[in-house]
């Protein structure tokens, strides 16, 4: 998506790059951030969790991780980052692989998205993911709902106040 780009940081409390995900505002339910720092203060990812199920447990996880984030790094059956939060708020802990992978190409505006659909074992689970033109991986990890190209749609760079404390 050629619209984003690695910001400089002059602080390093906030993402260094912009966070592509849905805006609170547009959000009927409860949403939290979550940065996952390194030693040396930067942000290796972002993942935000939007909550509809009235505090029982998140609909969905959005996360933005940079090239070189450990949060990238799995074998080839383990599930994403993202899948593995939205089990551990879910409190599910039975084990989750992935088992398959297909691809497909999604419009966006005037930007061509090669999406990666991750299949799990665990079949309420949805997930997809792709890759940005700034080397940010999103993922986008649903439980019991399906995530339609729809939602790609609603998918914008947030302000990085939002993630400054």
């Amino acid at each position: 998506m050629s619209f984003l780009r690695r910001r400089s940081a002059p602080i390093p409390a906030g993402p260094d790059f912009d966070v592509l995900a849905m805006d609170p505002g547009d959000w009927p339910g409860n949403l939290g951030a979550g940065l996952l720092p390194a030693p040396d203060g930067s942000c290796q990812g972002v993942f935000l969790r939007y909550d509809l199920f009235g505090g029982r447990g998140p609909a969905m996880i959005i996360g933005n991780l940079p090239e070189g984030s450990p949060a990238r790094e799995r074998a080839d059956d383990q599930v994403p980052f993202e899948v593995a939060q939205l089990l551990a708020a879910l409190e599910n802990d039975e084990e989750v692989t992935v088992t398959g992978a297909e691809e497909s190409p999604v419009m966006l505006d005037d930007n061509l998205l090669i999406v990666r659909r991750v299949i799990c074992s665990e079949t309420r689970i949805s997930c997809v993911q792709f890759d940005r033109s700034d080397g940010v991986l999103v993922t986008i990890a649903s439980w019991d709902r399906p995530i339609t190209e729809d939602l790609y749609q609603l998918l914008k760079p947030l302000p990085a106040e939002m993630f400054r404390q």
